[in-house]
């Protein structure tokens, strides 16, 4: 099925989850404003009539405004927005630091905040409803000693919080709003990690791909009956300890 009048924001778009949830949406048939800092020198994507890209970061609201217009200017509204950019760093909770913990906030909270207050409003303007898909971690939920990440975790328990609160106040005006939370997912930022301590850290022995994360992001984003739902793409890592 494809969906030629619809446009959906995707954030952190220029590498990895972002890059592969912008290129399957494309595939769909919608049109697709993308963000990140630097991403018109992505190698990943090309401006074309579907495709607007727009640099900035997205912590900061200046962007958010600029990436709502554009959706609104060259498509003519917004029916989606994925808040996939995020940033991570696991460290003892002793070692993190002020600018550890700004950092992370900022991105992680301020870049959902900003631009989800704006695509709200137009899709209200709009009247058609319209959805909202965060990025989380399996490890708000189901923490892991092996991969110490409390500070980042604050952020990230953040996501699934606004999340359920905006699919509570938005639901009567067709605004859905869900989160995935992936587990460890094998992309650039894990590379430098040893493979078999990553799959050690999921009870399938195995790392997710790209494609499955975009997989739970496409559903969400197109799943009419779904809202405040956390999908955890982690192979049962959140069942427990194995």
């Amino acid at each position: 099925m494809t969906q030629q009048q619809k446009t959906i924001i995707v954030t952190g778009a220029s590498q990895g989850i972002g890059a592969g949830i912008v290129e399957a949406l494309l595939a769909r048939g919608y049109n697709v404003v993308a963000t990140s800092r630097n991403v018109s020198k992505s190698a990943a994507l090309r401006p074309s009539e579907k495709l607007a890209l727009v640099d900035g970061d997205i912590g900061d609201a200046a962007t958010a405004g600029k990436v709502v217009a554009t959706a609104v200017e060259q498509f003519g509204g917004i029916d989606g927005l994925v808040n996939n950019a995020g940033i991570f760093f696991a460290k003892g909770f002793l070692d993190y630091t002020q600018e550890d913990f700004k950092a992370l906030s900022r991105t992680n909270l301020e870049g959902y905040l900003y631009i989800s207050q704006l695509a709200i409003k137009q899709m209200l303007k709009q009247q058609r409803g319209g959805s909202i898909v965060g990025i989380s971690s399996i490890l708000v939920g189901s923490p892991n000693r092996a991969l110490t990440a409390a500070v980042p975790m604050m952020t990230k328990g953040g996501i699934e919080a606004i999340s359920r609160s905006l699919a509570s106040e938005f639901a009567a005006e067709g605004i859905r709003v869900n989160v995935v939370a992936p587990g460890i997912v094998d992309t650039p930022l894990t590379q430098s990690i040893p493979s078999d301590f990553l799959k050690s850290l999921a009870p399938n022995n195995s790392t997710a791909s790209i494609a499955d994360i975009v997989d739970a992001v496409v559903y969400l984003t197109e799943a009419k009956q779904v809202s405040g739902e956390v999908l955890r793409v982690d192979g049962g890592a959140h069942n427990g300890k194995w």
